[in-house]
């Protein structure tokens, strides 16, 4: 067995410093985990539930890496799962995986369509309705190419899981007829033993290993959970740069190279271009399971405000925007030629070489001559978009104002605006507010009169008021003058404490 599984789309393998083996990069485990992992656990589903749930995560995850890192190749999408894909996988002290049609079968079952029972629920339900199923199930981890594509309804709609119902002789194998034997087996009712042996050839291909190895799983499959972060990327980036309606339109060529950066991470030998495969499928899951972009003959358009078609307006701009990103190019591959005849010129001269100097100096005229021809139509196409684009956006505005007033005339026709209803409705309130007010003041009356209160007169109760603010005045006025006293009497000198002396008493006596 080869220590090294070279690939023209995987990288050099790395030691792993526990288990001191040679793993691709895409695989992270020891050589003790990675026995495991590669063997045939599909009987681990009934006796380890937790080991058996542990190893399909882990190649979930391992899958997912493979596919998003470019391990495989250019598609970032979908696996292609075939003999290359196996070999990519083989290591070096514990060969190839052998427990992979299980992985894939696994995969393609939603999660709330089976459970680790001894019998899957797929033997009980009946699939051929959709009634048990949710849409906010969880999808499974992988969908055939050919089924993703062709499914009419939404992934997310009960009904698109009809797929089910159509279960290949491998799901059968593999999710009815492995775990039925193993239940009668660890019963005894089957087995070398029992009575039913004689039945025992029946699953036998499942109980010994095969004499060659089992392609039926070969193929070519949608990783579900990358397309749904891929397209999250798509609508992100679109609705960031979206201003006008030539910002929603591509054809499929420049939507590969406009959105490749969502998909994948394009290494330096890579060039930075979403493959055609995963331009369809991320295309499929966009218009049919998230109803954001309408696709027709080669045109994409991102649909806004519930528009669902691509008009002649449509592909006129988008002919425009294409005639505009073409010169674009044009003009940097001039420019590019000039820079080039430039620097060789700079060269020659450097080396006394004049005349060939001269020469590239030549070359480069026309060039430049061009380059202005080229920037002279860019202008005017620029142009000519800016004034379309600013026609379309008027249309828009037009029909927006159109349906507002559509829908203004709508209510104001409504039988409860009408000016006599309107009339009608306000006197039948006023006679409303009156008779309210009239039994009000009845009751109020009635209840004096019940507690023996007499009719009170207005102006005595006036008078009183006045009295009362004029005693209160009063009563400020009069605290005011003592506060006035008692500040005078404070600065009034207190009687001496001491007893004065008989020499100033006569000098006071002489004084006087």
């Amino acid at each position: 067995m080869s220590s090294r599984a070279t690939t023209p789309h995987s990288s050099p393998y790395r030691q792993t410093t526990a288990s001191a083996i040679a793993v691709p990069p895409f695989i992270s485990a020891s050589k003790f985990r990675l026995q495991s992992l590669y063997s045939d656990f599909s009987g681990q589903k009934t006796a380890n539930h937790a080991l058996y749930h542990s190893n399909v995560d882990w190649w979930r995850r391992t899958l997912e890496a493979y596919v998003y890192e470019g391990h495989q190749g250019s598609n970032r999408l979908v696996l292609n799962a075939d003999k290359q894909f196996v070999h990519n996988f083989t290591v070096s002290g514990v060969g190839k995986p052998s427990g992979l049609d299980t992985v894939f079968v696994s995969f393609q079952i939603p999660a709330s369509l089976y459970t680790f029972d001894i019998v899957p629920v797929l033997v009980k339900a009946d699939l051929s309705s959709p009634s048990h199923l949710s849409s906010s199930d969880p999808l499974p981890t992988l969908m055939s190419l050919g089924t993703f594509l062709s499914l009419a309804a939404s992934l997310y709609a009960p009904q698109s899981k009809a797929y089910l119902t159509a279960i290949p002789s491998l799901f059968l194998s593999y999710v009815v007829a492995k775990p039925l034997w193993w239940a009668l087996e660890s019963a005894g009712v089957v087995g070398e033993d029992s009575l039913a042996s004689s039945i025992s050839s029946t699953f036998s291909s499942f109980r010994s290993a095969p004499s060659k190895v089992d392609t039926r799983w070969y193929g070519d499959y949608v990783l579900l959970h990358l397309v749904e972060q891929a397209a999250e990327a798509v609508l992100e980036k679109q609705m960031a740069k979206s201003t006008g309606p030539a910002d929603s339109l591509y054809s499929f060529d420049s939507f590969r190279k406009e959105f490749a950066e969502c998909i994948m991470h394009p290494r330096e030998d890579e060039s930075p271009l979403m493959s055609e495969i995963d331009m369809k499928v991320i295309l499929r899951y966009l218009e049919r399971d998230k109803g954001a972009v309408v696709v027709e003959d080669e045109i994409v358009k991102f649909s806004e405000d519930g528009q669902h078609e691509i008009t002649a307006v449509d592909r006129g701009i988008l002919e425009l925007k294409s005639a505009v990103e073409n010169l674009q190019a044009q003009i940097e591959g001039i420019q590019r030629k000039i820079d080039a005849y430039t620097a060789k010129a700079s060269e020659a001269l450097k080396q006394q070489r004049k005349t060939i100097a001269l020469s590239h100096l030549r070359s480069r005229k026309p060039l430049e001559d061009l380059l202005s021809k080229r920037l002279g139509a860019l202008a005017n196409l620029e142009g000519t978009l800016i004034q379309v684009e600013g026609a379309a956006g008027d249309i828009e505005i037009l029909n927006s104002y159109k349906a507002s007033t559509v829908t203004l005339r709508s209510i104001l026709s409504h039988p409860s605006l009408q000016r006599d209803t309107i009339d009608e409705t306000m006197d039948a309130m006023a006679e409303a507010n009156a008779d309210a007010k009239e039994i009000d003041d009845k009751v109020r009356i009635g209840g004096d009169v019940a507690v023996g209160i007499s009719n009170i007169d207005d102006d005595e109760l006036e008078e009183e008021l006045k009295q009362l603010v004029a005693e209160s005045e009063r009563e400020k006025e009069h605290q005011q003058e003592q506060r006035s006293i008692e500040s005078k009497l404070r600065d009034i000198p207190g009687v001496p404490s001491h007893t004065v002396s008989d020499t100033n008493h006569e000098r006071v006596l002489i004084a006087s």
